[in-house]
């Protein structure tokens, strides 16, 4: 596989067998995760499945306008303003991780704390994709899942899902990237909506590959979608993305202040 946004293969594993969820962040920074994640107002945990229409992606610049609420700290998505035009919904794993070409255990994903961090910054809804069948704690077994996942195109089951994405014009989709690509996990979320007419921006933690095949995965499973620019930070230094974060997001529209 090859990248490991949440997880840690060796490097030489890492560079197409294993996978990487964007390089966790040390031990020592659990200080910072949990003040990252109490200052996001709490990122809600919820996922759902419902149906994706087909019709052409098209990528757009930075012209999405800023939503207008924060997310809730209950169960599931709850908008904490009935105008909320902003969705958040990601997938990320802790537990043991890739770091700097060894290994260390998350009490937090790294895509976990750039989603609160970004849920921070903007007014938005947040959505954990929780997994049906959790993924291991363990490093190894999680890139033999995830390469069997890949090889057979699967679609994970998301346990908690939402009944609609409908009133949302903009959707952020966080994950790390996993041997290039997204977990499998996302393409589910991402089949089972209609984000036609919708403007989606990725964001990813990562290993080596950046935002590795997202922009292309999405593309095929919203078809109809508006792609805007992503962002994609190295799971080792996700705690001092702060500027990048706040960078890319007045590019796109989602802060203006």
């Amino acid at each position: 596989m090859h990248e490991h946004a949440e997880t840690g293969p060796t490097r030489d594993q890492a560079m197409e067998t294993m996978l990487r969820y964007g390089k966790p962040v040390a031990l020592g920074r659990r200080s910072f995760l949990r003040g990252v994640l109490l200052g996001a107002a709490g990122a809600v945990i919820g996922n759902q499945l419902s149906g994706c229409s087909r019709s052409s992606t098209r990528l757009m610049g930075p012209s999405t306008p800023q939503a207008s609420v924060a997310p809730s700290a209950t169960g599931g998505v709850a908008p904490a303003s009935t105008e909320s035009r902003v969705l958040l919904a990601y997938f990320s794993r802790a537990g043991e991780n890739y770091y700097y070409g060894g290994r260390t255990h998350l009490t937090v994903g790294n895509t976990e704390v750039l989603a609160s961090m970004i849920a921070g910054l903007i007014g938005c809804d947040v959505h954990r994709v929780v997994p049906v069948d959790p993924y291991p704690d363990d490093y190894s077994a999680t890139v033999e899942r995830n390469v069997r996942e890949q090889n057979a195109d699967a679609r994970p089951a998301i346990a908690n899902l939402l009944d609609s994405i409908a009133h949302y014009d903009t959707v952020l989709l966080g994950s790390p990237i996993w041997n290039v690509r997204a977990p499998m996990i996302m393409t589910t979320f991402a089949e089972r909506f209609d984000f036609a007419g919708k403007a989606v921006f990725p964001f990813t933690t990562y290993a080596v590959s950046g935002l590795g095949t997202t922009m292309r995965d999405y593309a095929a499973s919203c078809p109809g979608a508006t792609l805007g620019e992503g962002v994609a930070v190295r799971g080792e230094e996700v705690g001092d993305a702060g500027a990048a974060v706040e960078s890319w997001l007045r590019r796109i529209g989602l802060l203006t202040n």
